[in-house]
């Protein structure tokens, strides 16, 4: 009975009128997709069970696309799971049948098949075109996709109509301009031996009549061409109370669509609210504030560094295979709006002004922070905030009594914010779903310290000088500015010396008032208050003159390789190594927390990077009770016993016993707090690891430094993130080696003063035009202070990669050898 009821199920048909039909989709065109077929009214899927490519070349035949190519059936929905019924399983054509309908198939798939398994067909007849190699997805080398691979497109077969719909094919808006002779770059592979016939109104270029052309017997890669599209073409943000707040909308020709906010992060609000006139972004918000919006929904994933004025700018990825809803719309608040100026305020409630019960105006009411998420980057963010110094310490709230209101969670600072309004990622929770939050601040017992701030650097000790008055924090102005006020600022911060005094806006512009002008100090006040000045009147001075500071005491600590390498920290204006003498597990997983690379890692000891490298710290162990790197007892600065060469401690994070790298997370989890830019580098090719070609990792590949414009002050910031001395040169035209890659950064643009590469200006794109830049460092023993110098520069050999920055504690390292 067995075997004539397989018999029958194997012979039996799908019943298909001639009104039903066969379709491929989400595969780019009409010749490639999912395979999906039309049966009673309803369309539904093709299970992958004996899926092959007699079967796909019937679909192909059907659908006048040719041969079949791929026959994908996987059991992984290669184009997607599809939906409804699936139709047909154990398909098994010949391959000579005329329609799908004609093959044997088990009919209606049972339960054992599901939309995982959906059978996809690739033929021959599917085109598709790509936009490579341009400053973002709109613009670039044209490449079509014919036959099973890429192929670039020789220029005198390509018009204006041509254009229109690749524009359109890749939702790019409308041509602009279309350029020939590898504007681009040159490709690679084939150029396509077929010439384009658009008549201009179709969807995709599938869709348009091809001719071979005369004009191919002369074209080879320098004949590539490139087209630049409009992109969006609008944006706006709707439906908050004013013009910088909102839901964000962009408009592709005449349609208006919301974004994906998987796709939509700090950096791209930055980029919107400048391009709107409206500041920079406070924050990015989720649909609950703006509500959900209609119609498209754009889901563009925008790479933007910040700095670009319009989101055209930035690198946009193809569309998003994420599955967005309107209940995903992305909303930003920018600090143009109305929204900004009492979003994020706090206060601390039950002790003093200094310590108490975190409370934060959080979506229009005041609501006490949870414990769960919190962490040093957050406390020292609101610690600055209040204008109260560094952070002594946070715990849970010793009141029992709930709040009334919904508290909040789940904020991410890298610890560099003026205020919690600027870190992301925050969710209101019920209030009884953790415990709340108390914190005391270093103010608390030092009042000289509420009146000043260095912002912006991740550290108490560096960044851009802020002065409480009139009840708000401003800016100073750098006019008279000089190293005996920046002195001032450092010994009334607790901050040791300064090292330098900067040009204006290192650490990018403020905002609000500028209150102070024409400094002018001794060097041996007590408080900046003590010094002549003058209250700036309005217009005197702009916030591109805001004065930025770097004192001796801004530390930093990181593993050369990211969430592997040798520890070092950043101390007194330069990197030195840390040794392994009674390092212990609990330190160990101290430096891995601090720097986001898991909670757990294991110690080896190894020889120093640089050998010249001053070896700060010794006798480093943490204890149980510590909540950061820097509380934790040590040698005193530069006092050690690490003689023999090969004592200096290297670390490897892990999670889950899974080794860690930092590029490897920041590709995965870019919301990480060390992956917004802070790119590893080396030299390499050199003698040594302080000279020889710059490479930049970036997009899991490492790649070179344009030479354009390459300068000894360029190289002097190199030296110092590399720990390797001053820069003795700055190399232009470097010979070219294994490992260069691609060419990550062009137009880098520092003053010399810089502590990291991603600090100067820079252009982050690929480029082909240009030679690598090298270094030549001296890996001198001496420190080098952060000054703007005329001398030259070189690289490592090994990777140093992500650094975190560690809030500054009253007395951070004890003076004391743990015994």
């Amino acid at each position: 009975m067995e075997i004539c009821l397989t018999f029958i199920l194997l012979s039996s048909t799908l019943t298909l009128t001639a009104a039903d039909s066969v379709r491929l989709v989400n595969g780019g065109s009409r010749c490639a997709g999912r395979v999906e077929v039309l049966q009673e009214g309803q369309w539904g899927t093709v299970c992958d069970d004996d899926w092959d490519m007699d079967d796909a070349a019937v679909v192909c035949r059907e659908l006048r696309c040719g041969e079949a190519v791929n026959a994908l059936g996987d059991d992984n929905a290669h184009f997607g799971p599809g939906s409804g019924p699936i139709w047909m399983d154990n398909v098994r054509c010949s391959g000579s049948e005329s329609t799908l309908k004609n093959c044997r198939s088990r009919g209606r798939g049972d339960q054992s098949c599901n939309h995982g398994e959906d059978a996809g067909v690739t033929c021959s007849g599917h085109r598709m075109s790509r936009l490579t190699a341009g400053p973002h997805r709109c613009s670039g080398r044209v490449e079509v996709f014919h036959g099973g691979s890429w192929s670039t497109v020789c220029d005198a077969d390509f018009d204006q109509q041509d254009a229109e719909v690749v524009c359109r094919e890749l939702g790019c808006g409308i041509p602009v301009k279309v350029l020939g002779s590898a504007a681009f770059g040159r490709g690679e592979g084939q150029v396509w031996t077929e010439a384009l016939q658009c008549r201009g109104n179709e969807s995709e270029i599938t869709f348009c009549p091809t001719s071979s052309s005369l004009k191919h017997s002369n074209c080879s890669h320098y004949n590539d061409v490139g087209l630049i599209c409009s992109g969006h073409t609008g944006a706006r943000l709707v439906n908050g109370p004013d013009s910088c707040s909102g839901r964000v909308e962009l408009q592709y020709l005449s349609d208006w669509g919301t974004v994906c906010a998987v796709g939509w992060d700090m950096r791209a609000a930055d980029v919107l609210c400048a391009q709107l006139d409206c500041g920079s972004a406070v924050a990015v918000v989720e649909v609950d504030w703006f509500g959900e919006g209609s119609g498209h929904i754009w889901a563009d994933e925008f790479d933007c560094q910040g700095k670009e004025t319009h989101l055209s700018q930035c690198n946009i990825s193809s569309w998003s295979r994420a599955a967005c809803s309107h209940k995903h719309d992305a909303g930003v608040i920018c600090n143009g709006s109305s929204v900004a100026f009492h979003e994020g305020r706090v206060r601390l409630s039950g002790g003093s002004e200094c310590q108490g019960e975190v409370e934060i105006y959080f979506r229009q009411d005041w609501r006490r922070v949870l414990l769960d998420s919190w962490s040093l980057s957050e406390a020292s963010v609101l610690c600055r905030q209040l204008g109260c110094g560094s952070v002594l310490n946070y715990r849970s709230s010793p009141s029992t009594t709930e709040h009334k209101h919904m508290c909040v969670t789940g904020f991410s600072c890298s610890g560099s914010e003026a205020h919690l309004g600027n870190c992301s990622s925050a969710q209101p929770v019920n209030c009884s779903s953790g415990e709340q939050l108390y914190i005391t601040c270093s103010g608390i017992f030092n009042p000289a310290l509420r009146s000043i701030r260095l912002v912006g650097s991740g550290g108490d000790c560096a960044g851009r000088l802020e002065v409480f008055h009139s009840g708000s924090w401003g800016t100073v102005c750098d006019d008279s500015w000089d190293i005996e006020d920046a002195q001032v600022v450092c010994r009334q911060l607790q901050c040791g010396v300064a090292l330098s005094t900067h040009i204006p806006a290192w650490f990018g512009p403020g905002t609000g008032s500028i209150w102070l002008n024409e400094v002018e100090c001794e060097g041996n006040e007590t408080s900046l208050w003590n010094c002549r000045f003058q209250l700036c009147e309005e217009g005197e001075c702009g916030h591109q003159e805001d004065v930025g500071v770097v004192c001796s005491e801004f530390k930093e600590v990181r593993l050369t390789e990211g969430c592997v390498g040798n520890l070092e920290v950043f101390y007194n204006g330069t990197w030195g190594n840390v040794c392994h003498n009674q390092m212990d597990e609990e330190t160990v997983n101290m430096v891995c927390r601090e720097l986001n690379c898991g909670r757990r890692g294991s110690l080896s000891n190894t020889e120093a990077r640089v050998k010249s490298a001053p070896d700060w710290l010794d006798y480093l162990k943490c204890r149980k009770h510590d909540s950061n790197l820097w509380q934790c007892p040590s040698s005193p600065w530069g006092q050690n016993r690490c003689d023999n060469g090969d004592e200096v401690a290297r670390i490897t994070c892990t999670d889950d016993g899974k080794s860690l790298r930092t590029q490897e997370k920041c590709s995965s989890f870019p919301s990480q707090k060390h992956c917004s830019k802070h790119w590893s580098l080396r030299l390499s090719g050199g003698e040594g690891s302080c000279s020889g070609r710059l490479e930049v990792y970036h997009n899991a590949t490492w790649g070179s430094v344009c030479d354009d414009q390459w300068n000894i002050r360029n190289a002097q910031v190199v030296c110092r993130q590399l720990g390797c001395g001053s820069a003795l040169s700055a190399d232009r035209n470097v010979s070219s080696g294994p490992g260069e890659g691609t060419i990550w950064l062009n137009r880098v643009k520092c003053r010399g003063d810089e502590i990291h590469l991603w600090d100067c200006h820079h252009s982050l794109k690929k480029h082909t035009d240009c030679s690598p830049a090298g270094v030549t460092c001296a890996d001198v023993s001496t420190t080098t202070p952060i000054i703007t110098t005329t001398t030259s520069t070189t690289t490592s050999d090994i990777p140093v990669s992500t650094s975190t920055k560690i809030q500054k504690c009253p007395r951070p390292f004890q003076r004391h050898v743990v015994g």
